[in-house]
């Protein structure tokens, strides 16, 4: 733990995207297991993300970056504020123009330009689209411990990382399992489902350099990364969570989700 706590906060978050990667090629990975979770479990799982990433947006996002604000002597809801628009209006325009189609819609029901794309690819974009936030997210809280604020933590950092890597392995099932229904192999399956989630350690070191350049962008990145999250969970994680019927069993995951979110972060930052 001690050369963890030496390392320089990039490093730190690539050690951490590194990790919530892992945890999503581990749920890519149950395309191996003989008996395939059923369509409830799957969504009870996408809701239990949801919460998590909504819980993650407030605690370890947006919380500390109103407190460093105010430490700086700001309105800390000035940078929450922008930050957080700026964040789900960059998404917002990601997914206008980048090709993607949501789990379980009709190919020709995919977002984005229009391209002769593969279905396959097109449902792994959907899934990387939203991994970006949660990388980055992870990044930017390892590169605010570097300035000793007291509402950035490295537990706080860790506790993000944690939560975002234990809802990345429902997401890489509801990546892999699905393209498996739909024909492909094994391999394929878990190689495009642990695929969605290469973008996060990319994201995460990003983050921690932009963040590491200057002092005042902090508050605003972190918003920057909760309002790309909140985006990401309103306009994918639900309905999809919601679509099959399993409302009720998905807004109880989302319960859970949040609960074990909180808990972490509160806990160990």
């Amino acid at each position: 733990m001690e050369s963890f706590i030496q390392l320089h906060p990039v490093l730190q978050a690539l050690i951490g995207t590194l990790f919530t990667w892992g945890m999503t090629a581990a749920g890519s990975g149950m395309v191996y297991v003989s008996k395939e979770p059923g369509q409830k479990t799957l969504d009870i799982m996408l809701g239990f993300a949801a919460g998590v990433m909504i819980a993650a947006s407030y605690w370890s996002l947006l919380a500390p970056a109103i407190q460093m604000s105010e430490d700086m002597g700001v309105p800390g809801w000035i940078p929450a504020a922008v930050g957080f628009l700026a964040g789900g209006g960059i998404l917002r325009l990601v997914d206008r123009y980048l090709p993607h189609l949501h789990l379980g819609l009709p190919t020709s029901e995919a977002e984005g330009v229009q391209t002769r794309w593969k279905r396959t690819t097109l449902l792994v974009l959907a899934i990387t689209l939203h991994n970006i936030p949660e990388g980055l997210a992870v990044g930017v809280a390892f590169g605010a411990v570097a300035y000793g604020l007291p509402s950035a933590t490295l537990a706080g950092a860790i506790a993000l990382a944690l939560g975002i890597g234990i809802q990345n392995f429902p997401e890489g099932m509801a990546v892999s399992l699905p393209l498996r229904r739909e024909g492909l192999s094994q391999n394929k399956s878990f190689t495009y489902g642990q695929l969605s989630g290469v973008v996060e350690p990319i994201a995460g070191v990003i983050g921690a350099a932009i963040v590491g350049i200057s002092r005042p962008i902090l508050p605003y990145a972190l918003a920057f990364a909760a309002g790309a999250m909140i985006f990401v969970v309103v306009e994918e994680v639900i309905p999809e969570s919601q679509q099959s019927g399993n409302g009720d069993l998905a807004t109880m995951g989302v319960m859970l989700g949040f609960t074990i979110m909180m808990i972490l972060d509160v806990a160990l930052g």
